[in-house]
Formats: C-alpha cells, sequence, structure tokens
C-alpha cells in the first residue's frame, strides 16, 4: 500500500501539469461551442422579457420597451467605451435571421433620439420589428447555452418554429468539409501505408550493419522542422521551381506544370512528413516477427506470396494497425501544409478553426469545428479498437 502512494506521489506533478496546461485550458476553448455570451450582455432586459413568450404574433409592450432601453444603454456605452458590443450581437443574430447585421446598429442609432411609444417607434424605423422573426431571434440567442454553433457545423439550423431543419444549399459547407478532411487523411494513410510496408520490411530484413543506415534515413524528416519542409516543396513544384525546370531543360514537357497549390502537392508533402509514423511501428511488428515461420510454410509448399499473405501479413497486422492510426489522426489535424501548397478546395477542418479563430473571432464556431474534429478522431480510435483491440498494438 504504501509503495502506491509513492507510486502515485511521484506522478501527481506530472498529472497536475498536464490538468493544468493542457486538459483545462482545451476544456475551458471547447465550451466556447455552446456558450453564448455575445447578445444577452447587449440586450439583458429583453431577453429577459422575451423568456415568457410563446414565439406566436409578437410579444408585449414590454418586450418592446426593454429592446429601447437596452438599445440606448448600449450604444452609449459603446461610444464611452469605444467597444462594438452591438455590433458583435448583430453579427451573431445575422448568422440565425439575415438582415440583423444591419437592422440592429440602425435601430440602435435612431432610438437614441427618438420619443414615443417604443413599439411605435420600433416599427417606424423599419417594419421588420412588426414580425415575430427577429424577435424569435434575439430569444433563441439569449443564452446562456445555446446548440446554434454544434448545428451550424453539422449544416443544421433551428426555424422559427425552433424545429431542427437543414440550412440553405448556399449556406451547406461544413459537412462536405468534414468529408474532405476525411478523405485526404484516409488517402494519405493509404499511400503511406503502401510505401512504408515495403520500406520497412526491407529495413527489417535488410544485414544488421545496414539497419541503422536505414532507420536514419527514415528518422530525417524528423530533423527538419515542418515550416521548413513544407516551403521546400513549394521551392521544388511552383512554376519556376526545381521540378519544372529540369523537366523542361530534359525536354519533356513545353511549358511549366501546375504541380502546386492542388491537392497532389497537398498529399506529397503530408506523405512525407508522415510516413516515419506508418513505417516504425511496422518495423517494430516485423522485427518481432519468427522468421522461421514463413520459412517453414514455403519449405512445405506454400508459395512466397500464400506464406506472406497467410503468415507474415497477418502477423504484421498490429503495427499497420498503429501507424494507420497514427498517421489518420495525424493528417486530420494538418493545417500549415494545406494552407501553403493546396487550393481553395483543399483546406481541411484545422484551416476554418484558424479562420474563425483569429480572423472572424468567433470562437464559438472554432470551438464548434474543433469538437466535430476532436468527435471524428473519437469515432477513429474507437472503430479502431473495436475491429484490431488495443491490445494488439505493438510500437516497439
Amino acid at each position: 500500500m504504501r509503495a502506491r502512494w509513492m507510486a502515485a506521489a511521484l506522478v501527481a506533478p506530472l498529472l497536475l501539469f498536464l490538468l493544468a496546461v493542457f486538459v483545462l485550458p482545451i476544456g475551458a476553448f471547447l465550451t466556447r461551442a455552446v456558450q453564448e455570451t455575445d447578445v444577452a450582455p447587449v440586450l439583458p432586459r429583453t431577453v429577459a422579457a422575451l423568456s415568457g413568450w410563446n414565439g406566436q404574433g409578437l410579444p408585449d409592450d414590454a418586450a418592446f420597451a426593454s429592446l429601447v432601453a437596452d438599445l440606448k444603454e448600449a450604444r452609449a456605452r459603446d461610444q464611452e467605451t469605444g467597444g462594438g458590443a452591438i455590433a458583435r450581437a448583430a453579427a451573431r443574430l445575422n448568422a440565425d435571421w439575415p438582415g440583423f447585421r444591419s437592422l440592429l446598429p440602425l435601430t440602435a442609432r435612431r432610438v437614441a433620439a427618438a420619443e414615443g411609444p417604443p413599439r411605435e417607434t420600433l416599427i417606424g424605423i423599419n417594419e421588420d420589428w412588426g414580425t415575430g422573426l427577429p424577435w424569435l431571434a434575439i430569444r433563441r440567442a439569449g443564452g446562456p447555452l445555446t446548440d446554434f454553433n454544434l448545428l451550424a457545423v453539422l449544416d443544421l439550423k433551428r426555424d422559427a418554429a425552433g424545429d431542427i431543419a437543414a440550412a440553405a444549399e448556399d449556406a451547406a459547407i461544413f459537412r462536405g468539409i468534414l468529408w474532405r478532411t476525411l478523405w485526404i487523411g484516409a488517402l494519405a494513410t493509404f499511400i503511406c501505408l503502401a510505401i512504408g510496408y515495403p520500406l520497412a520490411w526491407l529495413i527489417a530484413t535488410a544485414p544488421a550493419r545496414a539497419v541503422p543506415w536505414l532507420l536514419a534515413g527514415v528518422l530525417l524528416p524528423f530533423w527538419t522542422s515542418l515550416i521548413v519542409r513544407t516551403a521546400a516543396w513549394m521551392v521544388l513544384l511552383q512554376r519556376e521551381g526545381v521540378v519544372n525546370a529540369t523537366l523542361a531543360a530534359l525536354n519533356i514537357t513545353d511549358g511549366p506544370l501546375p504541380l502546386l497549390f492542388n491537392r497532389g502537392a497537398v498529399l506529397l508533402a503530408m506523405v512525407h512528413i508522415l510516413l516515419p509514423f506508418m513505417v516504425l511501428p511496422i518495423y517494430a511488428s516485423l522485427k518481432a516477427l519468427d522468421w522461421r515461420l514463413p520459412r517453414a510454410a514455403v519449405s512445405l509448399g506454400a508459395s512466397p506470396m500464400r506464406a506472406f499473405l497467410r503468415i507474415s501479413l497477418p502477423l504484421s497486422l498490429p503495427g499497420i494497425g498503429a501507424g494507420s492510426l497514427l498517421v489518420f489522426i495525424q493528417a486530420l489535424g494538418f493545417y500549415v501544409t494545406p494552407a501553403l501548397l493546396g487550393g481553395a478546395n483543399d483546406q481541411m477542418v484545422p484551416y476554418f478553426v484558424a479562420f474563425y479563430a483569429s480572423r472572424t473571432v468567433n470562437w464559438g464556431m472554432a470551438a464548434a469545428l474543433s469538437c466535430l474534429l476532436l468527435l471524428a478522431v473519437a469515432l477513429v480510435v474507437l472503430l479502431y479498437g473495436r475491429l484490431v483491440g488495443f491490445g494488439r498494438v505493438k510500437t516497439a
């Protein structure tokens, strides 16, 4: 018992470190996918007034009065602090009901000097306030929790009645991006397997003095920065690059080939980066294989191909599974390589996570896309555990 407590005490600092710098920050970020923080701080009275509204017709006069009071206060606060709270709330509401991006700032400007009954004032500013659609959008965005972002990354949304419906065809893009990400990851994994298995076989069967050199060649990509490797491919594949210049010098082509900014360039660089993660687990499985078994099968009359398919390949499946899992999961998270070498139709989910996090500063959508990618990885891992089993994994 004392030994267990001592072991736990030794491991505790590492676990606390991982919890503080890894688990908690990522968890806090992912919770942004279900948090609604843009509308309620700007329209607190309106959200409260709409909480008891059944969504039929128009809300009562208290909701109109609350909206006028909230917009006056929010506009004065924005002018005093230089903030853009109204603009952020308008952007969030516009994603739910198109037209809010201009409607809310316009209303905030005009109600500042308007007098008279709130209902007539708002409808006089814009007749859309005389319909239930903008009020429904405000009620749905009132928070504090929302499924808006999670539905959006699945190309779904809630309609005026609150039911889940498919997004408009011109706005349904995220499922296509997810399938593209999975497809590129699967292609990169298959190519790495097709190249990595023969290479691992060569290393496992090579003379002992040649193995360190072959392994060093496999590990060479690890010794260079990912950015440097990607930039090197840009130099090689551009229109005036080394490859096109060589082909032109040998009179193989009449002009430069479009080798860059396409999926082929993305896959080429991804395979270059990920190949060691496929070779090493397969090599470990082949190294542990009892080579007397396939030799015995051949001596008993089996062809070399039959001995490979019935003995060597099944015994190396744990290494194939481990390598494929490592490569596929890492391929799903590629951002720099597709961004630098690919075209508009080659960008994967991580590109859009970075887009929403850094360019539009929409943390909710960035977190929702991260949840989608995390779910895809979890399903792949669970499928692997179901089909292969983690107990059979051999990486060393």
